[in-house]
C-alpha cells in the first residue's frame, strides 16, 4: 500500500512538473510574483476547505454540503451586518451555523446511520436554500475596510491571511494524520468501522467530530469568500464542491476510505491551481475550466481502482504461476 500511494505521488509530481512548464511557455507572466499569489488566493477557500475532506473521506464519507455551508456562512454575516448587528457578532454566529450544520450532518450519519452521500446532498440543496432566502436576489457588501483587506491585500509583505491560514492548515492536518492516534483511527475506521468498534474505538463520536470540524471549516472559509469579494449573493460558493473532491480523490485518497496522504492531496492542489491558472492565461472559459476538473474528478476515480485491479489480476497469476511450479 505504501509503494502503491508513493508511486501514486511520484506521478502526480510529473504531472505537476509538466503542467508548470506548459504554463511557463504559455506567458512570460506566470512565474512572477502576482500571478503565483493570484494563483492561490482566487481558489484560496477550496484548498482549504480540501483539507477538512481529506480526513472526511479517509474516514470513508464525504460531504457533499461544504459549498452550501460556506455560501450560508457567508450570507448570515453579511444579512446580520445589514440589520445593524455588531461585526464581531455576525462572526461569531457564522462560525456557529457552520458548527451546527456540520452537527446536524453528524447526528444522521453518526448516530441514526443514514449515508452521507444522502445525508449531506439534502445539506447541499438545504443549506443553500436558506442562504437564499437570507439574502434573496440582493447582493450584500460594505463590511468594515480591516476586514475587506483581510482578504484582498497581503498581510505578510505580498502573502495574503487566507494563503497563511492554509499552510498552517497543512501543518495541522499532517500532524493529525501522522502523529496522532485520532489520525490512526479515522484511517482505521475507513477500512473498518467494525473493527475499529470491536478495538474499542467510539467511532459514533469519531465520524461526529469529523463533520463538525468540517462545518466549521467550511464556515471559515465562507467568512473568507466575504473578505475576499468584498460582497456576497445567495449563490456565492456554488460548485465549489467539484473542486474541492477532486483535489482530494485525485491525491490518491481512496473513495472508499482507510487510505491517502496529505502529500498528494497538496501536489493534487497544485496541479488543479495550476490547470486552472495554465486555462485563464489563455483566456479560456469558467465553464470549460470546470469541465476539466470534472474529467480530473471521474479520472482520479477510475484510474486507481483500474490499477488496483490490475495489481491484483497480476498477484493471482503471479501466485497460480508459483504454485503451478511447486506442484
Amino acid at each position: 500500500m505504501t509503494r502503491k500511494l508513493l508511486s501514486w505521488e511520484a506521478l502526480l509530481l510529473f504531472i505537476l512538473i509538466v503542467v508548470v512548464l506548459i504554463n511557463v511557455s504559455l506567458s512570460p507572466f506566470y512565474l512572477g510574483l502576482n500571478n503565483q499569489i493570484n494563483l492561490f488566493q482566487l481558489s484560496i477557500e477550496k484548498i482549504i476547505v480540501a483539507l477538512a475532506m481529506t480526513l472526511i473521506i479517509i474516514n470513508a464519507e464525504i460531504d457533499l454540503s461544504v459549498a452550501s455551508v460556506m455560501g450560508l456562512s457567508a450570507c448570515l454575516l453579511a444579512y446580520l451586518y445589514s440589520q445593524g448587528q455588531p461585526f464581531w457578532l455576525a462572526l461569531v454566529a457564522s462560525l456557529l451555523v457552520g458548527a451546527l450544520a456540520g452537527a446536524f450532518n453528524g447526528f444522521w450519519i453518526a448516530y441514526v446511520g443514514l449515508p452521507s452521500l444522502v445525508v449531506t446532498l439534502a445539506g447541499l440543496i438545504g443549506y443553500r436554500g436558506v442562504a437564499s432566502i437570507l439574502l434573496e436576489d440582493e447582493s450584500i457588501g460594505n463590511f468594515p475596510d480591516w476586514f475587506e483587506a483581510l482578504g484582498q491585500q497581503g498581510l505578510v509583505g505580498p502573502v495574503p491571511f487566507g494563503l497563511l491560514l492554509f499552510f498552517v492548515g497543512v501543518v495541522i492536518v499532517w500532524v493529525v494524520l501522522q502523529r496522532s492516534a485520532y489520525g490512526r483511527t479515522l484511517y482505521v475506521i475507513g477500512n473498518s468501522a467494525n473493527v475499529a468498534r470491536y478495538s474499542g474505538v467510539n467511532v459514533r463520536r469519531v465520524k461526529m467530530s469529523l463533520f463538525i470540524i468540517s462545518g466549521v471549516v467550511s464556515a471559515l472559509a465562507g467568512i473568507l469568500i466575504a473578505a475576499r469579494l468584498g460582497a456576497v449573493r445567495g449563490s456565492t460558493a456554488v460548485g465549489f464542491e467539484l473542486d474541492i473532491i477532486t483535489m482530494v480523490l485525485l491525491g490518491g485518497v481512496s473513495i472508499f476510505g482507510g487510505s491517502g496522504t496529505l502529500t498528494g492531496v497538496v501536489l493534487s492542489i497544485l496541479i488543479i491551481l495550476n490547470i486552472r491558472n495554465g486555462l485563464s492565461l489563455v483566456n479560456i472559459s469558467g465553464n470549460t475550466q470546470t469541465g476539466v476538473i470534472g474529467l480530473l474528478l471521474i479520472l482520479s476515480v477510475l484510474i486507481p481502482n483500474w490499477l488496483q485491479s490490475v495489481q491484483t489480476r497480476w498477484s493471482r497469476d503471479h501466485q497460480a504461476q508459483a504454485q503451478a511450479k511447486g506442484g
